[in-house]
């Protein structure tokens, strides 16, 4: 089968799934054994027909897929893909292009260079930022907490990258007791280790207390780092950063923003005094794959502190062509990556599509439907919403007259999921199970909302 008829049928394939996502299950309709079943048997003795395979992928993987794309898809704080940016990573797979050094691909540096200056101005960070295109916030958080340590460390003298963390000045790292857990991920694989890590006390929507932070900081220890939050993964809450780089700057401290999702609220006129302070911080790291809405795998990563940023993660070698970085970039001397995929190509696609105005509508759009599912929520009895909505996050628990209101609430999600009208997900938020609903996709509409809301209803009403 030549290569145009084979791109066409996949493209076919991938088409009918789209168009297919208004009226099929939003969550997954195969079982285990069955996707076991159609999916696996024994390794393949020899070729197949190209086009063949891709229709036994298409048809074997299809029940066993979330609709993600789906305007009823809220769960954990999944977007979708824009027209545009998924068009592009069509192409960025097609071109196959190896993203690590201009002489591999000018193109793709040229692209990240510019997407990652304009992703900047976006966010409200200031001019002359760092920046890296990495895997996902997982990596973006390790890749700014890289250069925090060299940071710290380098003010007391010590050359981590050279020495090692044995005999180093021990580092603490204060976060807030509701901190996203890829933090503490991230400080084992820097071998900073969790026991490096105090939580500080946080409000009751999961913010960090300023008085907690000062009386923390005032302690006797090392170098610090500080690790802000800005969209809590349950309530959508936001630190506030202002008073926290106030408080940590005094002492010399780095402070990190791990904004995944809430970072995206300094893209809207509107929202962006929610954010206000966050521009003060040393580094932030967002997801493209959230509220920028490009497919997966989209990690965005920045720094206020360049030299520290490439100390970090800088890597030379004789067999390689590097770039003169004064008027060309080699993105392997940014990121934890050597080799990797052009992710530039469709975030550069989704921020022209789209523009300044469109991501912010976009940004607004998603608050405004989680308002709705509050509002239309909240005002049932026997249902309440735990948290102030603020962002994109609803929490949601369903009251048990005889006083099990965590088990109701869990039975409820589940009736939910098994429905396929939607798809969202349960939580433990403060010792309590919760509902938990996101709004991240461009393409939900207020008929969405409502449809879901019915159904949500609908399963507490046949809920005992």
């Amino acid at each position: 089968m030549d290569i145009r008829t084979l791109l066409e049928r996949t493209a076919a394939h991938a088409a009918g799934f789209l168009e297919g996502l208004p009226e099929r299950p939003v969550g997954p309709t195969a079982t285990l054994e069955q996707l076991h079943k159609t999916l696996g048997g024994p390794l393949p003795a020899g070729p197949g027909d190209p086009g063949q395979v891709i229709d036994d992928l298409a048809a074997a993987a299809e029940p066993g897929l979330s609709a993600i794309p789906s305007g009823r898809y809220f769960g954990f704080v999944i977007g979708g893909a824009v027209p545009a940016a998924l068009a592009a990573d069509w192409l960025t797979a097609t071109w196959d292009q190896n993203a690590g050094l201009y002489a591999i691909s000018p193109a793709a540096a040229v692209v990240e260079d510019v997407t990652g200056r304009w992703l900047a101005e976006l966010l409200g960070l200031p001019a002359g930022v760092s920046f890296a295109f990495v895997t996902g916030c997982q990596m973006a958080n390790f890749t700014a907490l890289a250069a925090a340590r060299h940071h710290v460390l380098a003010a007391t003298g010590w050359d981590v990258e050279t020495l090692g963390l044995a005999g180093a000045p021990q580092i603490r790292v204060l976060a807030g007791e509701e901190r996203h857990v890829t933090i503490d991920r991230a400080l084992r694989y820097l071998g900073l280790g969790t026991a490096s890590l105090r939580a500080v006390p946080v409000d009751g929507q999961g913010r960090i207390r300023p008085d907690a932070l000062q009386t923390a900081l005032a302690e006797p220890g090392g170098p610090a780092i500080v690790c802000a939050q800005v969209g809590n993964v349950n309530t959508g809450a936001i630190d506030p950063v202002g008073p926290i780089c106030d408080a940590a700057h005094e002492i010399g401290a780095w402070v990190h923003v791990d904004g995944a999702f809430g970072l995206w609220a300094g893209a809207s006129p509107s929202l962006a005094p929610l954010v206000e302070g966050a521009g003060q911080a040393d580094s932030w790291a967002t997801d493209g794959h959230k509220w920028l809405n490009v497919p997966y795998d989209s990690g965005l990563v920045f720094t206020a502190h360049p030299l520290a940023h490439r100390a970090a993660l800088a890597v030379v070698a004789s067999y390689l062509i590097h770039a003169d970085e004064d008027a060309r970039r080699d993105a392997v001397m940014w990121t934890p990556e050597f080799s990797r995929r052009a992710r530039a190509f469709p975030v550069w696609a989704a921020i022209r599509s789209l523009g300044r105005s469109g991501i912010a509508e976009l940004v607004e759009r998603c608050c405004a439907h989680a308002r709705r599912f509050a509002d239309r929520l909240g005002g049932q009895a026997g249902v309440e919403v735990c948290n102030e909505v603020v962002l994109n996050q609803v929490l949601v628990r369903f009251l048990d007259p005889a006083g099990d209101h965590d088990a109701r609430t869990r039975e409820v999600v589940r009736r939910v999921q098994e429905d396929g009208t939607c798809w969202l997900s349960g939580s433990t938020w403060q010792g309590r199970a919760v509902m938990r609903i996101s709004v991240s996709n461009w393409s939900t509409t207020t008929e969405d909302v409502d449809r879901s809301v019915a159904a949500i209803l609908q399963a507490a009403a046949q809920t005992p």
